[in-house]
């Protein structure tokens, strides 16, 4: 008899976005990861160097961490920030409780979790700042990850209320084609540089979850991903090619102004 440990299962009202589950056949593993710069309102790009995939971060800016479950069954995802276990506060281990997704649910998780209703904003902080430092672990600075493990028996998603939340963005196929492809980027930087940001435990916000219960398929998770971050100007030393923050182009608008301004002056 397998362990049942106790889980959490993400809402879709909590600001999370559920999307119909999608085709049976999925390439890579069940779950993609990435990082969101809350403040930018933008998916920060990975980097492919060093054998590892690398996201710019910029300090003082609040950051989820988003998962996509592109399978058909529910999965747990076990997640670690700076090598500690973003729900429990334990220094992480894939064994340990992590949140359950949907089949096909996109959800954004966006801080330390501090109860059923509460997370502490993930905000990207000095190195010195950082909720690892703070609580005397700071080996495993700058690196977030993800534990993926596959539900052992048949299970049957309950209907999800979607009071018009918009669906996640579709599998970016032709992107992570290229990644695949793309060469390792020789950093100029020693590998064993100090990274410059950590992440840090920040405002309350509410955030609610619920338990529930899952039997894992095995003991070892189906899959393992993790993201390395660090300031552009670090990521640059490294050799890696970091686009500037995006920005929109200004583009000729019909209705520029809310009122009639004065002409110049002749």
């Amino acid at each position: 008899m397998k362990r049942l440990l106790p889980l959490l299962l993400i809402l879709p009202l909590a600001g999370f976005r559920p999307a119909p589950p999608p085709p049976p056949v999925y390439e890579g593993g069940p779950v993609r990861m990435a990082l969101v710069d809350r403040d930018r309102g933008t998916e920060l790009r990975s980097y492919p160097a060093e054998g590892q995939r690398w996201v710019a971060g910029e300090r003082g800016h609040r950051y989820a961490v988003r998962l996509y479950n592109d399978s058909p069954r529910r999965v747990l995802v076990v997640l670690s920030v700076d090598g500690i276990n973003a729900i429990s506060g334990e220094n992480a281990d894939p064994s340990q409780t992590g949140y359950v997704l949907n089949p096909g649910q996109r959800a954004d998780i966006t801080g330390w979790r501090k109860s059923q209703d509460e997370v502490a904003q993930f905000v990207f902080s000095s190195p010195s700042g950082s909720y690892a430092s703070r609580t005397g672990r700071p080996d495993n600075i700058g690196v977030v990850g993800v534990a993926v493990f596959e539900e052992a028996r048949r299970w049957r998603p309950a209907p999800i209320l979607r009071r018009g939340l918009p669906l996640p963005a579709p599998a970016a196929q032709a992107e992570a084609a290229a990644d695949a492809r793309a060469s390792r980027i020789e950093g100029n930087a020693s590998k064993s540089q100090a990274p410059a940001l950590g992440t840090g435990h920040g405002a309350r916000e509410q955030s609610s979850v619920r338990d529930t219960d899952f039997e894992r398929a095995s003991r070892s998770p189906a899959q393992v991903l993790q993201l390395r971050y660090d300031s552009a100007r670090h990521l640059r030393a490294r050799g890696i090619l970091v686009d500037p923050p995006s920005r929109l182009p200004r583009e000729p608008q019909a209705f520029p102004n809310r009122y009639v301004p004065d002409p110049p002056a002749r």
